[in-house]
């Protein structure tokens, strides 16, 4: 097996002592060292620069300078700088050895007159490029990590677990905010007095129950620029820990999400935008539909009317006169009768006079009643009296109305139920009102669908006034309607 090559410099001014290292690595079956020898230490220094030996083995007391001086001048020469020391002092010079450690050297060993210094000079010179190799290996990992940290597009940064939250680095990437790492670092409370007012205490609050607790960080806050332009930043961190778990540091990244933040004000808006308009057009529908409805009880409704009385009254005269009525004339009557039934039922959907009349509540028991009648299911409605006091005003009396209009329309087309009831009470700041049937059970594709238009629309009129609508529905077990609309009144604060 091929022997690993170990080029040494040995600076030494006693020839003696260099013949004894001379054969002390010749002796070593492990390693082949290559020796360079010189004897001054300005000698060594220009080798270590020129050659670049693995390593280099120094004595203390060199005839043109000391160690400490030789450890200071090959600390700075950039091309030398890297090369591992190891020391050899005398038996009672233990401070020198280290100050010596504390200079750069990067191992010492003691020359004893006896000379057994030279039995583990291999093995030590071994140990120490092999510490030395880690060493290399961990600064070229972190200077990895700091080019790779420092190229992408956030502020990563490492904070200390206390509860001053001092950072122990931050990316340079902290200019976006106008600040160099180094005013990051340097000025305590700056990360804190940058947070935006109206999240600063949420945010100082899960930062320190992170830290305290070692659990993960997710927050976001607002900081300012040094120029006051504002910033959205989601704030995520890790506690890093050591092979026993004992926390070490918060290791984080702050991720600029103003694009988002303002992308999603955006659809917020044109959301809230979008929900005004459709209450427009359900008040202009409403009020169509109101006039349509009047229009045909006024003029359909009264020709009807009329026409059924003409009827009769030929009847009653041909009858009065002893003559038998033609029969045509009593069919007539009955499609006539039929015909304001339906007129009746269209202008019911339309637009119930019972709710312009007599309010949402008896429209409601009402419109209950004539599901119940039409479709052969045994209904039920009940009001408490806490919500039949109340006034809802017409806006959210029509959408209340409509809203439980199309849940019972559903449950007659698609439910399959024998039992439904109504209910709706007052709790604590809102209406509640309950929608349960005794049917299959509504699926979960439908309430996903975004095509079903009749439970879309629900959702938007509820939405529109700060409600909460829920379809809950399991197999062969009925479905459960719930909404939950604040009330203007306790919301005003009156």
């Amino acid at each position: 097996m091929d022997k690993h090559l170990i080029r040494v410099l040995i600076v030494e001014d006693d020839v003696v002592d260099r013949l004894a290292c001379r054969r002390a690595f010749a002796a070593d079956k492990e390693h082949d060292f290559v020796l360079l020898e010189t004897e001054s230490g300005q000698q060594g220094l220009a080798l270590a620069h020129s050659e670049r030996p693995d390593c280099i083995l120094l004595d203390y007391h060199l005839p043109d300078l000391t160690g400490l001086e030789f450890l200071a001048r090959i600390g700075a020469d950039p091309v030398a700088t890297a090369i591992p020391v190891m020391m050899l002092t005398g038996a009672d010079s233990a401070a020198v050895a280290a100050e010596s450690m504390r200079r750069g050297a990067r191992d010492y060993l003691v020359k004893d007159v006896d000379g057994h210094y030279l039995r583990f000079l291999p093995q030590a010179i071994d140990r120490m490029l092999r510490e030395q190799r880690l060493l290399d290996d961990k600064r070229q990992v972190e200077a990895k990590f700091r080019t790779l940290v420092e190229q992408i597009q956030a502020i990563t940064y490492i904070a200390e677990l206390d509860a001053a939250e001092t950072m122990r680095y931050i990316s340079p990437q902290i200019q976006t905010l106008g600040y160099t790492p180094a005013e990051w670092l340097g000025t305590p409370g700056l990360h804190a007095s940058r947070m935006h007012p109206d999240e600063r205490l949420a945010a100082l609050r899960a930062i320190g129950a992170s830290r305290y607790a070692g659990t993960a960080l997710r927050q976001e806050y607002r900081l300012y620029a040094r120029d006051g332009a504002e910033h959205w930043f989601r704030d995520e961190a890790e506690v890093v820990r050591d092979d026993a778990g004992v926390p070490l540091f918060m290791q984080g990244i702050l991720i600029d999400i103003t694009p988002n933040k303002l992308a999603e004000r955006a659809l917020l808006q044109s959301q809230h935008e979008l929900r005004r308009l459709a209450a427009h057009q359900e008040s202009i529908k409403e009020g169509e539909r109101k006039r349509i409805a009047q229009e045909i009880h006024d003029e359909l409704g009264g020709l009807l009317t009329g026409i059924k009385a003409y009827i009769t009254v030929a009847i009653e005269r041909a009858e009065a006169a002893g003559r038998p009525a033609e029969p045509l004339l009593a069919d007539a009557a009955g499609l006539a009768q039929d015909a304001i039934g339906t007129v009746r039922r269209v202008i019911t959907d339309l637009r119930p006079s019972v709710l312009d009349q007599l309010g949402v509540w008896a429209a409601l028991e009402w419109y209950v009643e004539q599901v119940g009648q039409r479709a052969g299911l045994h209904c039920s409605c009940h009001i408490d009296a806490a919500a039949a006091a109340l006034e809802l005003g017409a806006e959210r009396s029509t959408m209340l109305f409509r809203i439980v209009q199309e849940a019972l329309t559903n449950v007659v087309r698609h439910a399959e139920a024998s039992q439904v009831s109504l209910s709706v009470r007052r709790v604590a700041g809102a209406l509640e009102v309950v929608i349960d049937d005794d049917g299959k059970g509504i699926e979960a594709e439908r309430l996903l669908n975004r095509e079903s238009w009749g439970i879309l629309g629900m959702h938007e009129r509820s939405r529109h006034f700060d409600g909460e609508l829920n379809i809950h529905g399991k197999a062969g077990q009925g479905t459960t309607l719930r909404l939950r609309l604040p009330l203007e009144e306790e919301n005003n604060g009156s």
